[in-house]
This record gives structure tokens, sequence and C-alpha cells, in this order.
């Protein structure tokens, strides 16, 4: 038997190799990060802190997508777009029609994959601070 994290390890990997298939597709990425954006508003105080990091997720796929911030490694970006579409899944380890347990196993697996990427999203959350900081007033230039 294994532990917590091996288990949620596993769980998150289930969904590698599709991710993989959003890296380089912009318009199919902003479509998943719509798809997840709408079910996180919908489950945002069932989802409690998790929400927050998920919205961080969201802006870093949408950010290297869109070829904004690259310092980041594919593997990474792998991992946080399966850690999305785990949550997006309506049939995963508990699923989501379950009501009051079906979003558990989803925040489960985000807050491993926070705890596995810290220093990574660490590094963006500052990138994104900095990008903020120098951002022109006028948002269309």
């Amino acid at each position: 038997m294994f532990g917590k994290d091996e288990f949620f390890a596993k769980e998150q990997r289930k969904y590698s190799d599709d991710a993989r298939g959003y890296i380089g597709n912009q318009e199919k990425t902003q479509g998943l990060l719509e798809q997840a954006q709408k079910k996180a508003n919908r489950k945002k105080r069932s989802l409690g802190d998790t929400w927050e990091k998920l919205q961080l997720f969201f802006e870093l796929v949408k950010a290297y997508s869109k070829g904004d911030y690259k310092n980041i490694s594919t593997r990474t970006i792998i991992t946080v777009i399966g850690a999305i579409l785990y949550f997006i899944s309506p049939i995963d380890l508990i699923p989501d029609f379950i009501i009051g347990l079906g979003i558990v196993d989803d925040a489960a697996v985000i807050g491993y994959t926070v705890k596995t990427l810290s220093t990574e999203l660490a590094e963006f959350k500052k990138w994104k601070q900095a990008a903020t900081f120098y951002a022109p007033e006028n948002p269309l230039e």
C-alpha cells in the first residue's frame, strides 16, 4: 500500500497524456480554461481555499499558452493542465454527482499539485506581480 501523496500523484498522472494535447493549442486550452472556470465558480463555496489555487493554475496556463510566460518546464504545465482536467472530469475517484463529496478528491488533487509545484508557482506569482506592476494604464497597449 502507498501513502496519500503517491495516491494523488497516480490519480493526477492519469490525465497527463490528455494534457499533452493542449500544449501549443491556444484555442483548445482556452476552451478548457473556460469550462474549468465555470465549474470553479459554481463550486466556489465547496472549494474553499482551493478556489484561489485553481485561479492561479488558470492564470499560469493562460499566460503560458499565450506565450507571455515561458519560465516553466513543459512537464510542469502538463502537470497543471492534468490537474485541471481532473477537476473538470465528472467521473473520477469520487464522481461529481455524489453531492457534498464529489469535490473532495478534486480539491485533494489540486492541493497535491500545488504542494508538488510550490517553487514553480511561487516564481509565477512573482512574475505576475511584476507584470502587473509594470503594466500600462491602458489595457489595450
